[in-house]
């Protein structure tokens, strides 16, 4: 690094002659918390035998600690000792969630315009609950219903119309819960199933309000449960398949199908016995025995009797 020369005044009169103390350019601030709390002191004036050069040589070397402690100051005011600005930018995300979808509770959402419907009374197995939606109940994110009843429909037959106009696409599953009310329905129900047919909803019809509250707590209460629960289940083992056919004839129990196969040991050996054989079976009177005997034989088509 090249060095620099100065020039230096030697003159007895420098030295002696009395200068006034130059003020710093920056007040050193004083932190709220940071540091040892003792503030930097002003620069004090260079002692008899020094010259201008160190004099000039401090007063920058001042003015840039008193820049870095400002900053610092400023810091510790903003962040604090306590950290609460960092705690606080944890929790910012917990505090801004997202809405929850509309029907995703366990709660029946019910519009206001539903406020005074009878039906709302017999819903008593499943909670609801007011709510600003589009159509009459919300029973699950995917499925929601519109009420109507047959009387109102006969004085304002536009109405579902534009109910169904103004609920468009939202829900996958449309419910058209229909509250027969009326003497004569049979008109009314076939133009309000060939709306259903082109707006793409299920028919579901109700004669009372009872009956309407029923069909609301059944599609909430099986809003999450798979299809195969509403399903038949059927044995697949040769013993539950013939009990399953036999106790289709009137009177026939399981506990009868167990005996029958017992004693002729297949479903061919119960067609080939005769009356007196199923009577001789236990718990089979000649009641049973005569129905049973009569449904394994009687023909699948009735044949038609030509007059003579």
């Amino acid at each position: 690094m090249e060095k620099k020369r100065f020039d230096i005044n030697l003159d007895d009169s420098a030295f002696t002659k009395e200068r006034t103390p130059i003020k710093p350019l920056f007040q050193p601030s004083t932190s709220k918390g940071g540091g040892d709390g003792v503030s930097p002191a002003a620069p004090a004036p260079p002692p008899a035998g020094q010259t201008m050069v160190a004099l000039q040589a401090v007063q920058p070397a001042q003015i840039t600690r008193g820049v870095d402690e400002s900053k610092q100051s400023e810091h510790t005011d903003i962040a604090g000792t306590d950290g609460e600005p960092e705690a606080a930018e944890k929790t910012e995300p917990v505090t801004v969630m997202a809405a929850k979808p509309v029907g995703s509770g366990s709660s029946i959402i019910v519009s206001p315009r539903q406020r005074g419907n009878p039906i709302l009374k017999c819903v008593r197995s499943v909670p609801w609950e007011f709510g600003e939606i589009v159509p009459d109940y919300v029973l699950g994110q995917t499925t929601c219903a519109l009420y109507l009843s047959l009387r109102y429909h006969k004085l304002n037959p536009d109405y579902i119309h534009n109910r169904l106009k103004l609920l468009g696409q939202t829900f996958t599953l449309r419910v058209l819960l229909v509250q027969v009310d009326v003497k004569d329905p049979h008109h009314s129900l076939k133009e309000l199933a060939r709306i259903c047919i082109l707006a793409d909803c299920t028919l579901i019809l109700a004669w009372s309000p009872e009956e309407a509250g029923r069909y609301l707590e059944t599609y909430k209460s099986y809003e999450k449960k798979p299809a195969d629960l509403l399903k038949e289940h059927v044995e697949k083992d040769y013993l539950s398949k013939v009990t399953d056919c036999l106790t289709t004839v009137r009177s026939i129990n399981k506990t009868d199908s167990i005996t029958l196969l017992s004693a002729f040991s297949s479903v061919k050996g119960i067609m080939d016995a005769s009356k007196e054989d199923l009577v001789l079976c236990p718990g089979l009177g000649p009641q049973k025995a005569r129905r049973l005997h009569d449904v394994l034989h009687q023909p699948f088509l009735k044949s038609k009797k030509k007059d003579g």
